[in-house]
Formats: structure tokens, C-alpha cells, sequence
């Protein structure tokens, strides 16, 4: 299988990726840390859509599509930090002042499960960023060491993935999800 991975700017495959059955329900869309937290409760039903393809349409999107062939199968979340709830979050730390972007989720399709398509995933996230400017890149995957995770709280991704793709921890934080460390990830794009 040859995955592809391509700057998410095809609102359609987006909604397949991140978006719920219903277009009326209130679910992340990929928006709980793209967005500040008063205008992630306000934005209800569509209005979230709407949003996600808005965004699709900007210099850069919000993120990364993996495909195989041409069916979408992977999806990873990846901007700036400054433009993110990471800016202000006071569970995760900032390292340094560096103009750092954030990749936050990894979502991969039923059916399509390990055949190595997260590692795709963060290797196209990391190049996104780097052909954009970023002086490095972060993300704040579980520190599972090994444990089955939930696949509800894998979007995350693990401290594994991030080690495989040459990230190293650059600290830890205040966060825990499904009962697992979160833990500050780097690599360096200088």
C-alpha cells in the first residue's frame, strides 16, 4: 500500500475524516484545540462544519490527509501553536519562545489500522510544517509505555510514534488522558 499524504484543502474528505453521521451534532470536528474554548461552545451543528471547511480553504489548511490511491484514510491536525488552545493551555508547557506548530490528532479510518498509517500520518505532518517555516514542531501523545489505549483517546497518538518519527520529549505536563501521562514531544526543523 503507497499512502500519500497531501495538505487537507478537500473539505469533503475532511468531514469524512473528523466529521460526525449527523451534520447537526455538536462533536470536536477537529476544532477542540483549534479553537478557544468560548467559541468551541458556542459554535453548535453546522456551524462547526461550516467552519472546518473555511479553514480548509486558508493558507495553511488545518492539517494533513493521508490517501490510498484516492480514498482518503488518514487524517492528522497540525498549525501553528500561536493559533491553537496550546497557546494557552496551562497544562501543557512551552519549552522556549520558538514560533513552534502543534500536530494534536491522528485519526485513522476504520479497515485501514496497522498498516503503519499514523507513522505516515506524522511524517506528512512534520514535512507540512517544515515546507511552511516551522523551526520545529511538537505534539503531546500518551506516554502509554505499552498499554492498550482506547481508541476514542488514541487521537493523541503515543510517545512511540512520535520517538519513531525522531521526536524526543522535551518535558512533561499537567495532562492526563484516559488515564496516561501526556508528555511534551519536539523535533527540531532548523
Amino acid at each position: 500500500m503507497a499512502i500519500d499524504v497531501r495538505p487537507a484543502t478537500v473539505f469533503g474528505d475532511v468531514r469524512t475524516m473528523v466529521g460526525p453521521k449527523r451534520p447537526d451534532a455538536n462533536v470536536c470536528r477537529c476544532l477542540s484545540y483549534r479553537i478557544g474554548s468560548k467559541e468551541n461552545v458556542a459554535l453548535v451543528g453546522p456551524e462547526r462544519g461550516a467552519l472546518v471547511e473555511e479553514l480548509c480553504r486558508q493558507d495553511p489548511p488545518p492539517g494533513v490527509l493521508a490517501y490510498d490511491e484516492d480514498e482518503v484514510v488518514g487524517w492528522a491536525a497540525v498549525h501553528p501553536r500561536a493559533d491553537t488552545a496550546f497557546a494557552r493551555n496551562r497544562k501543557i508547557p512551552h519549552v522556549d519562545d520558538l514560533d513552534v506548530w502543534s500536530v494534536w490528532c491522528l485519526r485513522v479510518r476504520p479497515g485501514h489500522r496497522g498498516a503503519g498509517i499514523s507513522h505516515r500520518l506524522l511524517e506528512g505532518a512534520v514535512a507540512f510544517a517544515r515546507e511552511h517555516g516551522a523551526p520545529a514542531i511538537e505534539g503531546y501523545p500518551l506516554d502509554n509505555e505499552g498499554r492498550k489505549i482506547d481508541l476514542t483517546m488514541a487521537y493523541a497518538g503515543t510517545k512511540k510514534l512520535f520517538e519513531d518519527a525522531g521526536f524526543t520529549q522535551a518535558a512533561t505536563t499537567g495532562s492526563v488522558l484516559n488515564g496516561f501521562p501526556r508528555v511534551l514531544m519536539r523535533l527540531d526543523l532548523r
